[in-house]
């Protein structure tokens, strides 16, 4: 009979975890959350702005919490800044939905609620997948549209230093 190798299979040995590793803030984190969705506006000027809420402990940022209002259009912006100036995959944001834009349809088109919801959700997975990519957590434009009240958008495109 010939004899079997068996691979070692024994588990690697992990350091105990405490009270405060398990239940104390984790090392780095960033949260962001676009909610409250809202429509203003009337007729052809009549848009949706979402609310991003940002928390981090990553030391690239400068605030550690910050609220701010955006629209479709910035997000498309934010999008079309990353491509042209990092170096990063930039996915793709939910689509225009131009047949909902179309008059006489029977429903509010862009402005149902079901529409806002799923597109509010892309839109937060959207800005989760870039905001994650360590090389766009230095760029300009991302710190400019999560954390300044207003988006310039004739800023002069430059990388973030960490502080």
């Amino acid at each position: 009979m010939s004899q079997t190798r068996y691979t070692d299979t024994r588990r690697l040995y992990t350091k105990p975890q405490n009270l405060n590793d398990a239940y104390g803030p984790p090392s780095n984190f960033l949260e962001i959350d676009v909610s409250n969705p809202e429509t203003v506006g009337v007729g052809r000027n009549r848009f949706t702005t979402y609310e991003i809420r940002l928390k981090t402990n990553l030391p690239i940022f400068k605030l550690k919490e910050s609220r701010v209002r955006r629209r479709y259009s910035d997000f498309e912006w934010l999008r079309g800044e990353l491509e042209r100036e990092s170096k990063v995959v930039v996915p793709p944001l939910p689509g225009k939905a131009l047949f909902r834009q179309l008059p006489f349809r029977g429903d509010d088109g862009i402005f149902d609620d079901s529409f806002i919801e799923e597109r509010r959700q892309g839109l937060e997975q959207f800005l989760n997948k870039v905001a994650g990519h360590p090389l766009a957590q230095n760029e300009r434009c991302l710190h400019m549209f999560l954390q300044e009240e207003s988006v310039d958008k004739n800023y002069t495109p430059s990388k973030i230093r960490q502080a």
